[in-house]
């Protein structure tokens, strides 16, 4: 498996490359920038034999919040190709991102061409639900639409071994996808109620036939702050479905789950999980496919242990 470069010091050194002419000397690679390390472990897999893949989210980071140095948006204004999340994921790289585009630099919002689905809570109702990548079939289109921007817009490269590479990858995604869908249907329908951080796996619960009951922070952003009687409202709401498990973001904090859970007139289980971000190396979820296979893993477990 092919490991992403990630964070400030990969992005200075390939602006550094790019100002010092080497990009338009003959045989130098062209430069894929990618905002999240999500997508930036996807392109790798699928670009990073014919293409310089860059990551700009640094593992264990909050896509919400995170931002670019003034190098790195320099960095996507001379890259061959930027590919970001899209859908209002990225709030403080979306304006740099836009001026790459302005400046003729190829883009690929990859959320927008998934068939997103929209959030069903009432701060975000309406809106476009950016984190597709909970549903693997989506993740599958999203291989081939990298591909496809890879075959199109990097100078040089050859579009039957992209493909190729896309292939094999996309192959990879559609196990996943079958396994997760394995490992859910052993919970009975009664027991497969979500109750998140934040609203992040609307896709996963429309894939695998669960209910969200609720998240803690009722946003689809973790920039956004419940109030008490937000906390007080899903607590009775957590009490009738009788769910026995939180589910909150490993990068983040779970106070705000455990202050929800105590309001609750049941004994609740935070069990963290990989919701927004890659990790480290050793982290758990180096990879997407290591992220989901975990995810599975630990959603299974909780939801079949509260049956007992």
């Amino acid at each position: 498996m092919r490991t992403p470069a990630h964070g400030p010091a990969s992005a200075a050194a390939a602006l550094a490359l790019a100002l010092t002419g080497c990009a338009s000397e003959a045989g130098a690679q062209e430069q894929v920038v990618v905002t999240t390390n999500i997508l930036g472990d996807i392109a790798e897999n699928v670009l990073g034999d014919r293409a310089e893949v860059t990551v700009l989210m640094p593992p264990d980071t909050d896509p919400h919040s995170f931002e670019v140095s003034a190098q790195e948006a320099a960095l996507l204004e001379s890259a061959s190709l930027v590919v970001h999340n899209g859908l209002g994921l990225e709030e403080g790289v979306e304006h740099h991102v836009a001026a790459a585009e302005e400046a003729g630099v190829p883009t690929l919002e990859v959320g927008a061409h998934v068939d997103p689905i929209d959030f069903t809570s009432d701060e975000d109702e309406g809106a476009p639900d950016p984190h597709f990548w909970t549903d693997a079939r989506r993740v599958a289109t999203a291989v081939d639409l990298i591909a496809d921007a890879g075959a199109e817009e990097l100078d040089g490269a050859d579009a039957d071994a992209v493909r190729a590479d896309a292939e094999d990858y996309r192959g990879q995604v559609e196990e996943l996808d079958a396994w997760m869908a394995e490992r859910f249907e052993a919970l009975p329908e009664e027991r497969r109620a979500l109750v998140t951080n934040h609203h992040v796996f609307g896709y996963l619960a429309e894939r695998h036939g669960f209910e969200v009951i609720g998240a803690v922070v009722p946003s689809g952003t973790t920039l956004a702050s419940p109030s008490s009687s937000d906390l007080a409202s899903l607590a009775d709401a957590v009490d009738r479905a009788g769910v026995g498990a939180v589910f909150a973001d490993s990068s983040q904090p779970d106070r705000l789950a455990r202050a929800m859970a105590e309001e609750a007139d049941t004994e609740i289980e935070v069990v963290p999980l990989f919701s927004e971000s890659l990790t480290a190396p050793g982290g758990g979820a180096e990879t997407y496919l290591e992220m989901m296979r975990a995810n599975t893993d630990a959603i299974a477990d909780a939801l079949a242990e509260d049956q007992d």
